[in-house]
């Protein structure tokens, strides 16, 4: 019992630091790619660059605010048509990341609190195969973020190449 406990700690480690790692990275560029953005299209946001960083440290605000930047990144890295009027662009990949970093979150700390409150062999069980879910929802989240991310900065060289408006690839 005490060897799988010392691996599950170990585990533990290993993991919230590679998660903090990994938020430090995501958390940086998102604020590079909010700055550049903004360069593309500054009326198409409702906040300034700085709260790239900011509204992901303010608590249950961290829920939201960090997604409406994103859509606004999504919809401003979006060139217009040639007519000039936006039209409407899907942001299903903001949706899908935003969706499942939540919910990730949110269960992994149910996982926790059904883990710290756990009494019998049977309940911490339970609460780790709770914590696998969890960790398995997180990876899915973090590959919607690199979908994410990759598409996003793809949008937004493609609009710095082609100008503001839609029209044919550059030669």
């Amino acid at each position: 019992m005490a060897g799988a406990y010392s691996l599950y700690e170990k585990a533990g480690t290993l993991q919230v630091t590679t998660y903090l790692a990994c938020a430090v990275l995501f958390v940086v560029w998102f604020f590079q790619m909010r700055r550049t953005t903004g360069l593309l299209a500054p009326d198409r946001f409702r906040n300034r660059p700085g709260w790239a960083i900011g509204a992901w440290l303010i608590p249950l605000a961290n829920l939201w605010m960090p997604y409406r930047i994103a859509v606004d990144m999504w919809t401003a890295s979006t060139p217009l048509p040639d007519d000039g009027v936006p039209s409407r662009t899907s942001i299903w990949p903001v949706n899908l990341w935003w969706a499942l970093f939540v919910s990730s979150n949110l269960f992994g700390r149910y996982a926790a609190s059904r883990y710290d409150n756990a009494e019998t062999l049977a309940q911490i069980r339970s609460a780790v195969v709770q914590y696998l879910a969890a960790d398995l929802l997180s990876a899915v989240a973090a590959a919607a973020a690199i979908y994410f991310a990759f598409r996003l900065t793809a949008m937004q060289r493609l609009k710095a190449s082609w100008g503001p408006y839609r029209t044919t690839a550059p030669a």
